[in-house]
């Protein structure tokens, strides 16, 4: 084959001296080359003394350029660009290339033998193994996204039968010396797809690009030329280089189109990558957006280019792009289905659906009544605001119920309410009716998924959900209508199930973000003990190298972070931290004595019962035998200790740390008094803890029966005596309320008396005055909004105060009963309070008693206030007059508002798009364990299958590479990119 008259080879490389390392072994292989360059200039990105300094480099290289460090491939081309002589043919290489000894030629004669070719392209292998194929030939989709032909593989001739490309990469490429001065790499581009853009702009000048299979160019996998190797900098460069060859290619009359719709376009990419959970695109995404927005000359420059010598349409190119099956049978490799059976559920075979089923049976027989009443009361509990929009107006920031201009962040537990409330919207107070007639069954469904975390066996799954349904915290929570404990115990072995393959993929880590949120919003007091165990596995996943894994545990606290930012820079604004422990919405009056001693109520918690009364076993077999109960409970924990000796000992040490952690929290919780009913401090709910404490028992229990007690007879009778011990003592809880022992209590859908509830009729800015003389002498006074006081509403800045909030309330109600003469109907008027109520505690004494007589003859004296007669809840006055609307935000507060409410949303939108699980996700979790910590040597149970082996998952999941496939490579959803 004959030469072209002139071969310019122009060499990118690095400063630093393993770039001049890799250097000399490209120059090396050119000078062996059978038809060397006839010239060759070196561009070196950084100092080029190493370079300068390398033996003998005089005699090859013509010249040395020194450019920047960051300079691009295309930059670099550009710099060398006026050294070629003219007509000469354009090598583009990179230091470390090393191409066999006849690439060249056969290169050159190829461009002799094909007049239309414009570029020819070898084929890219390892550096070090010319039998494993890096890169031959680039394609693109319709909308514009690159894809390579061959990479990746063995070279076992498959493609050399392949000569016409849309692209290829730019490394090893030759370019025609005659070739317009355009088929060079755009400098616009940002470091990725130059050889596609060449290929593309070819056929557009009405010429082609040729791949050369048997030519061999060695190179390595990074440096100039490639991809840059992390996730951020590759999918920058990526999206820069599309968005730029969109803007280049389109039509004159489509740009301002296309340019319009960069930053829409980046909004809808960002969801997507979220969903295929690609999350480190994100920002790329925009980054890149803005860049191509803000650079119109480079796009001008590259459109002149190709406006120039374009001959072709796009019709011609049509053909070589990569089409949607092509690219759906190119990612389905099939990878996952392999080892299905392995993480199969078997939630229907496994008797899982018979147990939730046999749960929802005990449940509508133990909660039936709950079915006539209108709603819940009693304990902790309040109707639910009247419409869905109430509800999330209340979860976020802005004037709060129960004072007058309370302005500031909602608790988090209002937007579980939202929740909660919104799966209801014809009445959203009957979702909490259905949450008590479901509890059970849900609990039971919520601690079998937890338990494929730990076993394959179908008995020790359903032991686990049912052990955790019967738990004693849960049912005291249901019986002493305590919603916020009765939702985190719900959730808890979601957490579980979902944070203990966090590290694995997104998709858990983002379930894991908001199943998180939402448990410390029911249980504020958690977070010390979340945040404990989330270093733990933080640590523990660093330690095996899994940067990735970690940082999806990073992600995991995000949402929480957000959710809760707004009251936390307002509690250390007030200097009471402590305050952020707070049980959150109505604030239970405590069941125990006052006087009972915390000494004792410590006891009760190591014993495993959150409150005095052993579950209801004091009223079911009397005092002498109740003291026996918590024996009922040592099975449980005498196999939870166990599992710190079983073979999976590592699983069973976090376990037995989220027990150490729960027990602490609870016991902790019984000490601190940030909340207040009716002045009277009130401690943190210690149930919170003990639920999960519970968790981690139940936990370590299963891996003890799964790992220790390798005998079938033994593990059944064992897995029996435990399932029949926590039953029995669960007991009396189930029987609270068909026996009458329980808090819960049928309530009218309003706390206010019917005249209030009529006269507001779903206005929620109708306000009224709530007086209540206390025993101590003092008065305790509120303002409910609407026509009741509901759940969402409730706010830790009123229950953990001490002190007014505003002293708009206090002084209005000590104007109000005082002998100061003023008018109090149009004060009252003026704050938007419509009525006035004087209520009477249950227990009343004789200090209560002559306050509120006192009372109510100041308010009977008063012009303007119209009695209204006797109520079920105290002496009603009615203001006369027009009531002037409750003051709202200001412009300042709502712009804050809605600052503070969109960041919120957007970070819970993230999560969210990260949960939902694509067909990618699904595919990679079937080719993964669902248990958590397997060792090397265990033997894996399969549903109808023998033991097979499994490789050792470690503490905390499979190797990273196992996420890999997650998410997969879509075809972009969004606006044609090129004609």
């Amino acid at each position: 084959m004959a030469m072209p008259a002139r071969v310019h080879a122009i060499i990118v490389t690095r400063s630093g001296e393993s770039a001049a390392v890799q250097l000399g072994r490209t120059l090396d292989a050119l000078s062996a080359q059978a038809a060397p360059p006839a010239a060759v200039t070196v561009v070196v990105l950084g100092d080029a003394a190493q370079a300068r300094a390398l033996t003998g480099i005089g005699r090859i290289v013509e010249g040395v350029i020194e450019a920047r460090t960051g300079t691009t491939f295309s930059e670099a081309v550009a710099l060398a660009q006026p050294r070629v002589g003219q007509g000469s043919a354009v090598w583009l290489l990179v230091a470390g290339a090393l191409p066999a000894y006849d690439a060249l030629r056969l290169l050159a004669g190829e461009l002799e033998r094909s007049p239309s070719a414009a570029i020819v392209a070898p084929k890219l292998v390892r550096h070090d193994d010319d039998q494993e194929i890096v890169s031959m030939g680039v394609s693109m989709t319709r909308f514009g996204r690159a894809v390579e032909l061959a990479a990746d593989e063995l070279d076992q001739g498959q493609h050399d039968d392949l000569e016409d490309a849309l692209g290829a990469d730019v490394r090893g490429m030759l370019i025609r010396g005659e070739a317009p001065a355009v088929l060079r790499p755009d400098t616009a581009l940002a470091g990725a797809d130059e050889g596609l853009d060449l290929g593309i702009r070819a056929r557009l000048g009405g010429s082609r690009l040729v791949l050369v299979p048997k030519a061999r160019v060695g190179v390595l996998r990074h440096g100039p030329g490639a991809r840059p190797p992390s996730v951020f900098a590759r999918a920058w460069a990526v999206r820069r280089s599309q968005l730029h060859r969109r803007l280049a290619y389109a039509p004159a009359a489509a740009v301002p189109l296309h340019w319009l719709s960069l930053l829409p376009l980046a909004l809808w990419r960002s969801i997507t990558h979220l969903v295929a959970k690609r999350p480190g695109e994100v920002v790329p995404e925009w980054g890149a957006a803005l860049r191509t927005m803000l650079n119109p000359g480079a796009l001008a420059r590259s459109r002149g280019a190709i406006r120039s010598f374009r001959r072709a349409s796009w019709a011609d190119i049509a053909p070589l792009r990569v089409t949607r099956a092509q690219l759906k049978q190119r990612l389905d490799d099939g990878h996952g289905t392999e080892h299905g059976a392995v993480s199969e559920l078997n939630f229907f075979g496994g008797g899982g659906a018979w147990a939730v089923l046999a749960a929802l049976v005990v449940s509508l027989t133990v909660f039936v009544p709950l079915l006539a009443w209108p709603a819940m009361g009693g304990g902790a509990l309040l109707p639910l605001r009247s419409t869905v929009g109430r509800l999330w107006q209340d979860a976020a920031w802005g004037l709060r119920d129960g004072g007058l201009g309370i302005i500031g962040p909602a608790d988090p537990f209002a937007g579980v309410i939202a929740v909660l409330g919104s799966l209801w919207p014809a009445s959203p107070s009957f979702a909490l009716i259905l949450l008590w007639l479901t509890a059970l069954p849900l609990a039971v469904l919520g601690g079998w998924f937890a338990a494929t975390r730990i076993t394959d066996r179908a008995g020790l799954r359903i032991l686990g959900g049912i052990l955790w349904a019967l738990a004693p915290t849960f049912l005291i929570a249901l019986a002493d209508g305590r919603p916020a404990a009765v939702l985190l115990h719900l959730l808890l072995p979601w957490v579980l199930h979902s944070a203990a393959v966090a590290h694995r993929s997104w998709g858990a880590a983002g379930a894991a973000s908001l199943l998180v949120a939402a448990a410390l919003a029911c249980a504020p007091s958690l977070a010390p003990a979340f945040l404990l165990l989330w270093l733990v596995a933080l640590v523990l996943v660093l330690s095996t190298g899994r940067l990735r894994g970690a940082g999806r545990l990073l992600w995991t606290l995000v949402p929480t972070a957000a959710v809760f930012a707004p009251l936390v820079i307002r509690r250390l604004r007030e200097g009471r931290p402590w305050a952020l422990l707070a049980d959150p919405g109505l604030i239970a009056t405590p069941v125990e004595s006052p006087a009972e001693s915390p000494m004792i109520a410590r006891a009760h918690i190591a014993m495993g019962f959150p409150a005095p009364g052993y579950a209801g076993w004091d009223w079911f077999a009397g005092g002498a035998l109740a003291a026996w109960a918590p024996l009922l409970l040592a099975p449980v924990a005498l196999l939870a200790l166990l599992s710190a000796l079983s073979p999976r000992w590592r699983a069973g040490g976090l376990l037995l740390a989220t027990v150490l952690a729960g027990i602490a929290t609870a016991l902790f919780s019984v000490g601190v008094e940030v909340s207040f009913v009716d002045g009277v401090g009130v401690h943190v709910w210690p149930g919170s803890g003990l639920s999960l404490a519970w968790l981690g028992a139940v936990g370590a229990a299963l891996v003890a029966l799964e790992t220790i007690v390798l005998i079938a007879p033994l593990r059944t009778a064992s897995a029996l005596i435990v399932g029949v011990a926590v039953a029995a003592c669960a007991l009396p809880g189930l029987l609270a309320l068909p026996t009458g022992h329980a808090q819960l209590r049928s309530s009218a859908t309003s706390t206010l008396p019917a005249l209030v509830a009529a006269h507001a009729d779903g206005d929620e800015d109708h306000g009224t005055l709530l007086l209540t003389p206390l025993n101590d002498g003092s008065l305790s006074a509120e303002v409910v909004w609407g026509g009741s006081e509901t759940l969402g509403a409730q706010s830790t800045l009123l229950t953990a105060a001490t002190g007014p909030q505003g002293d708009g309330v206090a002084r209005t109600a000590v104007d109000l009963l005082s002998g100061r003469d003023f008018d109090a109907a149009a004060a009252l008027r003026g704050e938007g309070i419509g009525f006035v109520l004087l209520a009477q505690t249950p227990h009343e004494q004789d200090r209560a008693r002559a306050l509120r007589d006192a009372a109510a003859t100041s308010m009977d004296q008063r012009a303007g206030l119209v009695g209204a007669g006797q109520t079920s809840r105290g002496a009603l006055w009615r203001v006369d007059g027009d009531i002037s609307p409750r003051a709202g935000l200001t412009a300042t507060q709502s712009t804050l508002a809605l600052l503070i409410g969109g960041t919120q949303l957007i970070v819970l939108a993230a999560a969210v798009l990260l949960a939902i699980p694509t067909r990618a996700s699904r595919r990679t979790a079937r080719g993964l364990s669902r248990i958590v910590g397997r060792m090397p040597d265990e033997a894996v149970i399969l549903p109808g299958h023998r033991a097979v082996d499994h490789p050792d998952d470690g503490v905390v999941g499979p190797p990273e590479h196992a996420s890999g496939a997650e998410g997969g490579s879509p075809d972009d959803v969004e606006a044609e990119a090129v004609r």
